[in-house]
This record gives structure tokens, C-alpha cells and sequence, in this order.
């Protein structure tokens, strides 16, 4: 039996990522969990954040949006809208979408879906700033 947990970070693009790991921390969307091997089965839903796993020692990070994660005994499974590697963001494009965010909120009333959509642009922002500079 192997000794570490399964990880498979899938999006509608891609496997982000799949490998042994020691431990992953998730954005639940009732607040973040860490999952070890061995861990009660669950279904749950991920939120915006930020996830991360330690393999070899050694952590991960990655900005994440919306999705859902399964846990069982010895893998966890997050089907997940997006998911960027810390290393693969460009922190300038994150920075002008922040800015860009800030802007829409500061000209849209707070009762109307635009200004919800710019929230959530925003907090993908900051998200994605704080992930790159891991």
C-alpha cells in the first residue's frame, strides 16, 4: 500500500495536476480543510482561494475558482473550474485585473449582478497576486 495520497487536480482543460502527495489544503466553500491519507470519504464544494499540497517535503500552490472536490481514504479528486500553478502566473495581468475590478466596482451599484461579477473579478485577483508571489 502506498504511503502518501492521491492528488488529481482536473479542470475543463486539462489535468493541472496528478501525483502522490503528502497533504492538500482546500478552499471549501465553508472555509478551508486539509485532507492526509486516510481521511473520512466527503463530497464538498471548493471556493475561489487559495489550494495548495505538499509532495517530497516540499509545498504547491495554486490559485483556484469555483468547483468541487471528492475525498476518499487515499485520493482526493477537485473538479475545478480553473486552477493556475503559482509559477505559471503572470503577475502583471493579475495586477491590471485587479485594477480593472476596483474600477467596475467603484461605478456599478452594489444591488445589481455587475457589481457581484466585479467583486468576484476582483477576488480572483487578489487570489491569483498572493498565489504568484509563493
Amino acid at each position: 500500500m502506498s504511503e502518501g495520497l492521491t492528488l488529481e487536480i482536473v479542470t475543463p482543460e486539462k489535468m493541472a495536476f496528478s501525483g502522490t502527495v503528502e497533504e492538500v489544503t482546500i478552499p471549501g466553500t465553508e472555509g478551508e480543510f486539509g485532507v492526509l491519507r486516510g481521511h473520512e470519504a466527503f463530497l464538498t464544494s471548493v471556493d475561489i482561494g487559495e489550494l495548495n499540497f505538499t509532495k517530497d517535503g516540499r509545498k504547491t500552490y495554486f490559485a483556484v475558482n469555483t468547483g468541487y472536490a471528492e475525498v476518499t481514504a487515499n485520493k482526493v479528486t477537485i473538479l475545478i473550474e480553473t486552477a493556475e500553478n503559482s509559477n505559471s502566473i503572470d503577475k502583471d495581468r493579475a495586477r491590471r485585473a485587479k485594477e480593472n475590478a476596483e474600477a467596475r466596482l467603484a461605478q456599478v451599484a452594489k444591488d445589481t449582478s455587475e457589481y457581484e461579477r466585479a467583486r468576484l473579478a476582483l477576488l480572483r485577483a487578489v487570489i491569483r497576486i498572493s498565489v504568484a508571489e509563493k
